[in-house]
């Protein structure tokens, strides 16, 4: 990607966030109830960038949901140890494809601590599909204005003679 001078990237000690050192299968494993968790976060960050179209803007919203995944995986360690780690494996070594199907036990067994220890529910098929209204204390940002372009084509005018079609209508539906 070429950049000009213009261009103000951050610093390493902006950019610098503690990491979350978890595997593809405890990430899959803790999914449905670390989104549910850090939802507000996450919609956050989201409605920043695409606001936005400029990622440096949004650092803080990024931190922000590193610290909200920083902190859920603790609550899950100090709560939940056991019953997510043999969930984590049983989505580890179950298949390759790393499914959810062929470890509904242990995953039973890990929502019901999820939700006696933590009080989070998993939420139900289809909940992050659903549209949901993000409310934000960060101002809207102005709109941009609509190109114009000196030398664009003229528009007909109203009064412009239009023959109709060479073969007739064609807004014929044929069955």
């Amino acid at each position: 990607m070429v950049i000009t001078t213009d261009v103000t990237l951050p610093t390493e000690e902006e950019l610098t966030v503690t990491e979350i050192n978890v595997g593809a299968p405890s990430l899959r494993a803790a999914s449905f109830h670390f989104g549910k968790y850090c939802e507000d976060k996450n919609n956050e960050f989201i409605l920043c960038r695409d606001e936005l179209k400029d990622p440096r803007k949004c650092i803080q919203e990024g931190k922000a949901v590193t610290c909200c995944a920083l902190e859920f995986f603790r609550k899950v360690k100090s709560a939940c140890y056991n019953e997510f780690t043999q969930y984590a494996t049983c989505i580890d070594k179950s298949s390759c494809k790393q499914e959810f199907s062929k470890c509904r036990k242990t995953q039973e067994v890990f929502d019901k601590c999820m939700l006696d220890k933590l009080n989070i529910k998993r939420p139900d098929y289809g909940y992050f599909c659903r549209p949901k209204v993000h409310d934000t204390d960060r101002p809207k940002p102005a709109s941009e204005p609509a190109a114009v372009y000196p030398d664009a084509t003229p528009e007909l005018p109203e009064d412009y003679p239009k023959p109709g079609a060479k073969y007739g209508s064609r807004m014929h539906v044929f069955y």
